[in-house]
């Protein structure tokens, strides 16, 4: 999305008419990264509105080095990790290590599958894998990073992201069984 300087000071000075383009604009791919770290639609929709308010409060911090896109998805992203905090400070379990063994891989199975299809199984993980997942795999974070953000060690993050990774193999195997037997 191209936008220019003049619809930038628009929107740091909170015009409202710009601030409903903008949105109208960004949002279903900002609701898309919202999903992936989200375990329920209400709380991808809790997200995508609080990331926006702090899109609009925070707007005047955007030196407009970079994209404003990239600015906003940052935001996102860091309004889930947030989110998924306040989660953990409410005692909702995200160290799950109910996942053993390893599990061979299996590219041609992936590549067969849809794209909503693995999204589907990303956001059936348990929060904690899903979120390393997230930000690991799709978002590109390194594990110190993510240990920094989500307050956790680089070697938890490690070990989150393989479980995750285990947990989607297992499950994709079972899609592929399935398939054998039907």
């Amino acid at each position: 999305m191209e936008l220019d300087n003049a619809f930038i000071t628009r929107l740091k000075e909170n015009d409202s008419e710009a601030q409903r383009v903008f949105y109208k604009q960004l949002a279903p791919k900002m609701y898309g990264i919202c999903l992936r770290f989200a375990l329920i639609r209400e709380d991808a929709d809790d997200i995508l509105q609080d990331g926006f308010i702090r899109v609009f409060k925070h707007i005047g911090d955007f030196r407009c080095e970079g994209s404003l896109e990239g600015w906003v998805r940052r935001t996102i992203v860091n309004t889930a990790i947030n989110y998924y905090k306040k989660k953990i400070k409410q005692g909702i379990n995200t160290d799950l290590d109910f996942v053993k063994g390893k599990v061979k891989e299996t590219n041609d199975v992936v590549e067969k599958m849809a794209a909503d299809e693995l999204l589907k199984l990303i956001s059936e993980l348990p929060p904690g894998y899903r979120t390393v997942f997230n930000l690991n795999v799709i978002e590109g974070y390194t594990h110190k990073e993510i240990g920094q953000l989500l307050e956790i060690s680089e070697n938890t993050s490690k070990s989150q992201l393989s479980r995750a990774r285990a947990s989607l193999q297992r499950k994709i195997f079972a899609i592929k069984d399935k398939e054998k037997l039907g």
